[in-house]
């Protein structure tokens, strides 16, 4: 087990409370388990796919759900009549539950199943309000001018 102290960071930031609290819950927890497998792939700027490879089950025993800051995946597979008539099993039909920690502002936008993958398409949508952009700064003395430019943007 990892024993790492996050104190000094606690000590010296502000407004970084949810990312200790990620890093923290990450470091305590137990190596999991790596079923099902799965890709996350960046498809843009601001657009992630996350594909499960479920193999032998359907769109009906898989539940897709988002709460805050999570993404839950999770599967239960229904039983077989034929059960008992398997000789071999080897493809893995085993109930799990997969769990993502989304950044602010990611939101889950479609699900699709087909050939045996789940595709999870989400993508960040900041607000107008979040955006970055350019502020004015205008001198004392030049109320009456109009603003400087620096690079093509109006400074003031």
């Amino acid at each position: 087990m990892r024993n790492v102290n996050l104190t000094p960071f606690w000590r010296s930031s502000v407004g970084f409370d949810r990312l200790f609290d990620l890093l923290d819950e990450n470091l305590r927890l137990e190596p999991e388990d790596n079923y099902p497998p799965y890709n996350i792939v960046r498809t843009g700027e601001d657009s992630y796919r996350i594909s499960l490879a479920l193999a032998g089950f359907s769109p009906d025993e898989i539940a897709v759900t988002t709460q805050q800051n999570l993404l839950t995946v999770a599967g239960r597979k229904t039983q077989d009549a034929d059960e008992q008539q398997i000789v071999h099993r080897g493809i893995s039909a085993r109930p799990f539950e997969r769990r993502f920690s989304l950044a602010d502002h990611v939101e889950v936008k479609a699900a699709s199943f087909e050939n045996g993958l789940l595709q999870i398409d989400m993508v960040r949508e900041l607000p107008e309000a979040k955006k970055a952009r350019k502020i004015e700064i205008r001198a004392a003395g030049d109320k009456g001018r109009p603003p400087r430019m620096i690079e093509g943007n109006r400074v003031a």
